[in-house]
């Protein structure tokens, strides 16, 4: 039989299936590489290193809350990069701090570290991080040193310096005609800073501390020191306390009948967070901080509406200073589009920052500490209520503080 002839018409349909099958199966190995160049980011990773157990953990859940409220009004992402959270408890345990930051770092691998609220702790992070470089944001801690000798263009801090609250409340006291007092607090750095910088502040009114007493952080049995207090009968007393502490040692004044007769104040600390456990004994009380409970303004209504919806609780500084911890990196995260690698510009965007904070707008001094207002408030029921401004736009000496220049 002779082989059959076959038509160029009938050629011509079965090359181009046979076209049309190369350039499916060539579109189909292309996908993939279309797909990866469409891939959303990387996430970016969040460390909390904060005390979620002992006297401080109400005060490390209320600053986690308040970071995680503004990144959710981010739609969860800073500089369009979706984030992802790990969490240490730091116990409040400065001798556990250079293992933790390094779980962190080397471990988990955080672009950055938002903790902590003890000044001791937060010295060893401080440490730490200046040797890797890695952005640290600090939503408490008060130790003058973070941003005084120890400060560095990857640490920002988004709360105050123990200097702040403390020099206001001494001017305030002297103001008040007090003149020989006596402070307590817990003898460790922040207890020791706060006391020092009342004392500054006290001397330009022409007070003077004529004791200063303190029992080792976190012991809580003050009844020596307040039969001390109770025989010296000074003008009035100044006391550095936070946390359950502040809670023990304002029901222990009241209930020796101190507060009848000698005024107590402090720095906001006492009474934040307190009061309700706090209750009769520390109605009428004089602090200063940085906030103030119901400030009647549109930015801290929103805020404290907002803060009350999404976790069932009222707010407290704790809440603003990790609200505020999260509204700067998200500006800095913003200006480089979330590339850590552009490390120069995200922190000049954090330095040039204006932070639209419930307390009020602030800007970062070049130590990188707040330039505030901090308030004198009086005790009134539940709340810390504003008797107005104490020291407007206070910035921190910020002594010994020598910056060199982000790399």
């Amino acid at each position: 039989m002779a082989p059959t002839r076959v038509g160029a018409a009938a050629v011509r349909p079965a090359l181009r299936a046979l076209a049309a099958g190369c350039a499916l199966v060539a579109g189909l190995a292309a996908a993939p590489s279309a797909l990866a160049q469409t891939a959303a980011p990387p996430k970016l990773k969040v460390g909390f290193m904060l005390p979620y157990s002992g006297t401080y953990a109400a005060l490390g859940s209320a600053i986690e809350n308040g970071f995680r409220l503004h990144a959710q009004e981010q739609g969860g992402k800073f500089g369009g990069r979706e984030i992802e959270y790990v969490r240490v408890d730091d116990e409040s345990d400065p001798s556990k701090a250079v293992d933790n930051v390094n779980k962190l770092i080397k471990r988990d691998q955080v672009d950055v570290i938002v903790g902590t609220v003890h000044s001791g702790v937060a010295m060893a992070m401080a440490r730490a991080v200046k040797e890797s470089g890695t952005l640290l944001v600090i939503p408490n801690a008060g130790g003058d040193a973070i941003t005084g000798p120890m400060c560095a263009p990857n640490i920002f801090r988004t709360s105050f310096s123990s200097w702040q609250p403390a020099y206001a409340m001494g001017k305030v006291v002297a103001q008040k005609g007090h003149r020989k007092i006596i402070t307590v607090t817990w003898k460790y750095a922040a207890g020791d800073e706060s006391v020092k910088a009342f004392a500054e502040g006290l001397q330009t009114g022409g007070g003077e501390v004529v004791k200063d007493l303190t029992v080792p952080f976190p012991n809580a049995e003050f009844q020596a020191l307040l039969t001390e207090i109770a025989a010296a009968k000074p003008d009035a007393v100044y006391a550095f306390f936070a946390g359950a502490g502040a809670v023990k040692f304002v029901k222990d004044y009241a209930a020796a009948g101190l507060n009848k007769s000698i005024p107590l104040y402090g720095p906001g600390f006492l009474t934040d967070g307190t009061l309700e456990a706090q209750g009769d004994a520390a109605q009428g009380m004089f602090t200063t901080l940085h906030y103030a409970d119901l400030l009647g303004t549109p930015r801290d209504d929103a805020f404290r509406l907002a803060y009350a919806k999404t976790w069932k609780l009222q707010p407290d500084v704790y809440a603003v200073q990790g609200y505020d911890a999260a509204q700067a990196l998200a500006i800095g995260f913003k200006a480089v589009g979330g590339d850590t690698a552009k490390r120069k510009e995200l922190i000049a965007a954090m330095e040039s920052a204006k932070i639209d904070s419930p307390r009020g707008p602030f800007v970062f001094s070049k130590a990188h500490n707040p330039v505030q207002d901090i308030y004198l408030r009086r005790v009134e029921g539940n709340v810390n209520k504003s008797q107005g401004v104490a020291a407007k736009a206070l910035a921190d000496p910020a002594r010994g503080c020598r910056m060199a220049s982000a790399s």
